[in-house]
């Protein structure tokens, strides 16, 4: 049903390959268009968008470190009784959990 397809990526100018498996993909969900962009340009784009276009920036909220008692900033508006910790104590926390 599929075959591969060459065509050019809008942001390099460079041909690359929509393979019969992207097609058939992209068929499954529903996409319609076809890719613009390269691999090599889209995860660079991807990597390179930050927060991601128009978005607002993240809300801060002030919190003290469970763990070390340092103050840091979270995402999340802490609530009371429950800990939270600054990025070094939560790393910590995740890889012991591991």
């Amino acid at each position: 049903m599929f075959e591969d397809k060459t065509l050019i990526c809008q942001d390099c100018g460079e041909e690359f390959t929509f393979t019969e498996g992207e097609q058939e993909f992209y068929h499954e969900k529903g996409f319609e268009n076809e890719p613009k962009r390269c691999k090599d340009c889209r995860s660079n784009r991807r990597n390179n968008r930050g927060g991601g276009g128009n978005r607002a920036p993240r809300e801060m909220h002030d919190a003290v470190c469970a763990e070390c008692g340092a103050e840091t900033q979270v995402p999340f508006r802490p609530v009371e009784g429950r800990p939270v910790f600054c990025l070094d104590c939560f790393q910590q926390q995740r890889q012991a959990s591991y």
